[in-house]
């Protein structure tokens, strides 16, 4: 009998619940919270709360595209984290409910490690050993990946996520949030050489993102001190400009981590995963470096429960279940 898993995620301002039966996604609903870009940015307390006015309504719709029901479940999963406490909450005690009522296994999963595998969505074939990259707006880690239960991160940001300096470069030259994708659609049609931003001096496989955003923030104001319509003349410049930058920067460290870790594969998952530069700098590496590069689908890419729900199968078959009484953490401990 194939193993039916219902997954949920709730782990930032997506709430998102999927079905995988026999290892094949058959459904991943997403509801989106779109209140935050006239925000600039998450606010915790609003994303929990909107959490709960959807998460019924999510998972009901994830049964019904499925055309399972609540009996032909075999566990339940959720994200327990990383994430915000609030949010991560909503989602875990939802789970737990669900997982006591019908007397099924609960399985808590890693938000970082289920983008790590996020690549293996639909797929038995996972290449281990491999490097895996995960880069969004709360996160930026490389991470060596043994087996789906032995990740070990080696490089990390010191500060903030290199998801988090696309929006905050966004915001300073007026754009909406997220950020992101409007930097690179506007970059499209830019010079991504014409203006220089400095690297940051950071050892080992480490990053930093913090000094790069404060770099841009005092460019934007001295240029437009000399001309009061520098950004609307060069939008398309300095989004090319900044783009190149932030994704040089990752780029540079993967290299480094393949050649320190010998592998033959590399997997990379999150929200940035979707920029365009990076997909284009990535496709490079199976010629330059003889590895095979898995990038995550593009509906995979952000948050979803669907990885939720791949990484869950992994746990299932090994019988690693949680207790109801565990508690989801905002990040992880030293």
């Amino acid at each position: 009998m194939p193993t039916t898993i219902l997954a949920i995620e709730t782990s930032c301002d997506d709430t998102s619940a999927s079905i995988i039966s026999d290892g094949i996604i058959k459904s991943n609903v997403i509801s989106s919270q779109l209140d935050h870009s006239k925000l600039g940015g998450v606010v915790p307390e609003i994303a929990s709360r909107k959490h709960q006015k959807n998460i019924v309504y999510i998972v009901n719709e994830a049964l019904e595209r499925s055309s399972f029901d609540l009996h032909d479940l075999d566990a339940i999963a959720c994200t327990n984290g990383p994430g915000l406490l609030g949010s991560l909450l909503v989602g875990s005690s939802f789970a737990k409910s669900m997982s006591y009522s019908l007397e099924i296994p609960f399985i808590c999963v890693d938000h970082i490690k289920a983008h790590a595998l996020s690549h293996s969505i639909n797929s038995d074939n996972v290449d281990f050993p491999f490097i895996s990259l995960v880069v969004s707006g709360g996160h930026t880690q490389i991470m060596y990946v043994e087996s789906y239960d032995k990740i070990k991160i080696v490089g990390e940001t010191k500060d903030d996520a290199v998801g988090e300096a696309f929006d905050k470069c966004a915001k300073i030259i007026g754009l909406d949030y997220p950020g992101g994708p409007f930097i690179d659609k506007l970059s499209k049609e830019g010079d991504p050489h014409k203006y220089k931003f400095p690297d940051t001096n950071i050892p080992n496989l480490d990053f930093s993102f913090s000094g790069i955003k404060t770099f841009f923030l005092y460019f934007i104001r001295d240029s437009i001190k000399n001309d009061k319509n520098f950004i609307k003349k060069n939008i398309n410049d300095i989004a090319s400009s900044i783009q190149f930058k932030l994704v040089e920067m990752i780029i540079k460290k993967l290299r480094v981590a393949i050649k320190k870790y010998k592998v033959s594969s590399i997997s990379v998952g999150g929200g940035v995963a979707a920029n365009s530069l990076l997909r284009e700098e990535l496709s490079k590496f199976k010629n330059k470096y003889a590895v095979n590069v898995n990038i995550s689908k593009l509906e995979y890419c952000t948050d979803n429960a669907a990885m939720i729900a791949n990484y869950a199968r992994f746990m299932f078959k090994d019988k690693k279940f949680s207790k109801l009484d565990v508690v989801p953490f905002s990040k992880k401990s030293k």
